[in-house]
């Protein structure tokens, strides 16, 4: 029996916990930190280098607009697919804010490669047509699901994963990030369009293949002269 005036070890652990899970709720981890100001407009013309953008000093509500994603996008090239972006490059005024969009089109059969978001964990709204999507785990587990219009979609931060329009007509998408610039690591282009290249030996032993077979792959992500 504990000592009057002593707490007991239970008590101490309850308190402990209490503790850890009150700092928990107030500091949610986010992904980009929160601002310490009304709004931060991002200055892309400053050569002030920081965890983010310089603020511009003087702003107008044209930083905090963009009408990018309102119709669809070009899909003629050789994915089918493109991702038009509303991040804080094309609006300003998301600096510090830790969001923003996209809209992803579609052609028939189109692919939005597998990629990862290194800074952010992705919503989807799908605005039209069909798709088949799905992320991967750090233990290799595919986690994939057909939408149709109207479905919601999530893809966990930093994880591989890919969308693919499944159906004979057009497809579209609205993304969200918790992040004002989400990153986009395109698996495939990041490895064999690096600048300098990764090294033949170092992706032909990765992906169990030659080096033939490596520059063949290569030489498809090559600029087009």
């Amino acid at each position: 029996m504990a000592a009057a005036g002593k707490l007991s070890v239970s008590s101490v652990i309850i308190m402990v916990m209490v503790v850890v899970l009150a700092a928990t709720i107030s500091n949610p981890v986010s992904a980009d930190p929160d601002l310490l100001q009304d709004v931060c407009v991002a200055d892309l013309n400053s050569a002030v280098k920081m965890n983010g953008f310089a603020c511009k000093a003087n702003f107008t509500a044209t930083d905090f607009f963009f009408e990018g994603i309102a119709k669809p996008g070009l899909t003629n090239n050789s994915m089918g697919s493109l991702v038009t972006l509303a991040n804080v490059m094309k609006i300003p005024g998301l600096n510090t804010l830790g969001v923003s969009m996209a809209r992803i089109d579609y052609a028939p059969g189109g692919l939005n490669p597998p990629h990862t978001h290194p800074r952010a964990t992705e919503i989807i709204f799908v605005l039209e047509g069909e798709l088949d999507v799905g992320f991967i785990t750090t233990a290799n587990v595919l986690v994939p699901k057909s939408l149709k219009k109207g479905d919601v979609y999530v893809f966990p931060k930093s994880l591989v994963h890919f969308q693919k329009n499944n159906g004979k007509v057009p497809a579209a998408v609205i993304a969200a990030f918790n992040s004002q610039l989400q990153g986009t690591q395109v698996i495939a282009t990041t490895l064999f369009a690096a600048t300098p290249p990764v090294p033949d030996n170092v992706l032909a032993m990765a992906f169990q293949i030659g080096n033939k077979e490596v520059d063949k792959i290569k030489s498809k992500f090559a600029p087009k002269s």
